[in-house]
């Protein structure tokens, strides 16, 4: 994965940045590894930062209805303050690390529709330029793994997947947006919710697993939504994911009230919370959804936004 660019803004002869990740999907809270690669111009300049950008696509929505945009989530000075040569060639080596929230753009494999990217800006004395943005490609944690495989066995379809700016009240959430995964339900539990919705909140001792039913109105009464969270280690040993899973859907479809409350289960066990509303993914039910049409989609996605960040800088 390379981005290459002259920059423009620094003048004609000026240094070009070629930014090189190092291959493979990368894992939430795990590190960001590559070099920048810079190549010097007809003059000598000095280099006052190198920076890196993590960017992701989000929705907003308002009075008028929804937008796009792109959104700066983290930043990681990784070089400067040296003198770059006329012709001379410089390889500036990183290893960064990834917020534990950070949204998961693959299963399997497979893409989910989630664009995120990473932008190189350069300081040449007093000079500021961005440079392209190059594809972030995320793999779920084991524990996220864990929880997607059990809804894939409970039977549960993937919809959709976003990220919603905004933030979910009662966790402990820390970046400016959340990944919602949309789920169609599974035939034991379509009588009581039209759609449910998922978010992973991960931080290093573990993850807040936030759950959204769209409950069916009954002979009395209209729908409403009932939220859930449900916090579990990074500890898979002995627990029986799809049988935790359907407990946290069946808790949510028998609650009479808007929010579902729990104390942790003892031991090593996952234990349930308290939650708000939002959505996350699913696993076997990603193989072959986001195959075909969808995944052609995700790809047409992931060019127009980098496209459009190119004449936005």
């Amino acid at each position: 994965m390379v981005f290459k660019r002259l920059l423009g803004s620094l003048g004609v002869g000026g240094p070009t940045v070629d930014t090189v990740l190092d291959p493979g999907a990368v894992l939430p809270g795990g590190t960001l590894s590559g070099e920048v690669r810079l190549a010097g111009g007809s003059a000598a300049v000095d280099i006052d930062h190198i920076t890196l950008e993590l960017v992701a696509r989000v929705e907003a929505e308002h009075e008028d209805g929804e937008s796009e945009g792109s959104v700066v989530f983290e930043r990681f000075t990784v070089g400067g303050g040296f003198r770059l040569g006329g012709g001379e060639q410089r390889a500036v080596r990183f290893d960064v690390p990834l917020p534990w929230e950070t949204p998961v753009t693959e299963l399997y494999g497979q893409p989910l529709g989630i664009t995120l990217g990473v932008r190189t800006e350069l300081a040449v004395t007093g000079a500021r330029d961005k440079g392209d943005l190059d594809p972030l490609a995320v793999r779920p944690l084991p524990v996220q793994e864990a929880v997607l495989e059990a809804l894939g066995q409970l039977g549960f379809g993937f919809r959709s997947a976003d990220l919603e700016y905004g933030r979910i009240g009662g966790t402990g959430q820390r970046l400016p947006f959340y990944q919602e995964i949309e789920l169609t339900p599974a035939p034991q539990y379509a009588y009581g919710a039209g759609e449910f919705e998922l978010t992973f909140l991960a931080h290093p001792g573990g993850m807040e697993v936030v759950v959204e039913a769209d409950k069916r109105g009954g002979f009395l009464g209209g729908g409403h939504d009932v939220l859930g969270r449900f916090t579990v280690s990074h500890d898979l040993t002995g627990v029986d994911w799809t049988t935790l899973v359907d407990g946290w859907f069946r808790q949510l479809l028998e609650s009479r009230t808007a929010a579902v409350y729990a104390e942790p289960h003892p031991g090593s066990h996952p234990g349930t919370g308290m939650g708000t509303a939002v959505a996350a993914g699913a696993a076997g039910l990603a193989v072959g959804v986001v195959g075909g049409m969808v995944a052609a989609e995700v790809v047409d996605e992931v060019g127009d936004f980098f496209e459009d960040g190119e004449e936005e800088d």
